[in-house]
This record gives structure tokens, sequence and C-alpha cells, in this order.
């Protein structure tokens, strides 16, 4: 089973936030809100996707590559952990 399958449910609940927040922008683009409102407003769907995208590698990380909690080989047990780390610190 896929791990998308598996967090379908939370996966979509995340990908329609994001379509909240879009619609929010576009309403406020259509009502001439202020340059600075917009650019947070897209700053904010920036990071939904962000951490949407770091949620997704993870998950594949461990569903297809390695599980750092259970892979029986310690060596890439590790590797799959500091590689999840390093992911988690670059798409923050």
């Amino acid at each position: 089973m896929s791990h998308t399958t598996k967090n379908k449910a939370k996966l979509l609940a995340r990908v329609r936030r994001m379509k909240g927040q879009l619609a929010a922008m576009e309403t406020a683009l259509e009502a001439g809100a202020p340059c600075h409102e917009i650019l947070n407003m897209a700053a904010s769907v920036r990071g939904a996707m962000t951490g949407l995208t770091a949620e997704l590698i993870e998950d594949h990380i461990r569903g297809h590559v390695a599980n750092p909690e259970t892979d029986p080989d310690p060596e890439r047990a590790k590797g799959a952990g500091e590689l999840i780390d390093v992911i988690r610190t670059y798409l923050r």
C-alpha cells in the first residue's frame, strides 16, 4: 500500500487548506488588497506547499528506501535518518 494511500485523509486536508489559502488570496487580489497582504498570503501558501513536499519526501524515504526505525541494517537506518533530517532542515 502506498504511503499516499495510507495518509490520504491527512494529505487531502492539507491540500484543501492550501486551496482555501489560494482562494483567499484570489479574493484579496480582486478586492485590491495592499501588496503586503498579498505577499504574506503568498508566503503562507509557499510554506504550506513546502511542508507538504517535505512530508511526502519523508514518507517516500520511509516507505520505499529505508525506515530508520525498522530497517535491520544499522548503517542504512542511520543514513535514512540523516537524509530525513537534512530534508527537514532544507525544506523549512
